[in-house]
């Protein structure tokens, strides 16, 4: 399975999914972290994560993937949803937990 494939797949088959830099327990900077963090208070549970620091391949692919230039990424039923300032801004409006939810 090539890379794309591998994220196609693993997008597909979690409800949300993010690739950060890290995991959860500890992120490996700022901006993985405050998504983490923002997941953590929306009371996401089963949130399947990918350090993008362990595979160089998946690092690029994901990028590659959404068109999406930064790290992290979150997906959210197969849809990509954004960076850390588009999941703060979602999260202040209240459409995170909207779409988490639906």
């Amino acid at each position: 399975m090539d890379v794309q494939e591998l994220i196609k797949e693993q997008v597909s088959s979690y409800p949300v999914v993010l690739y950060m830099k890290g995991t959860p327990e500890s992120p490996q900077c700022g901006f993985s972290a405050n998504v983490v963090q923002v997941l953590n208070a929306c009371g996401v549970s089963g949130l399947f994560t990918v350090n993008v620091l362990a595979d160089p391949e998946i690092r690029q692919g994901i990028k590659d993937f959404s068109n999406w230039p930064t790290v992290p990424q979150l997906y959210i039923h197969g849809e990509f949803i954004g960076g850390s300032d588009i999941v703060t801004e979602l999260y202040k409006n209240g459409g995170l937990k909207r779409m988490l939810h639906s």
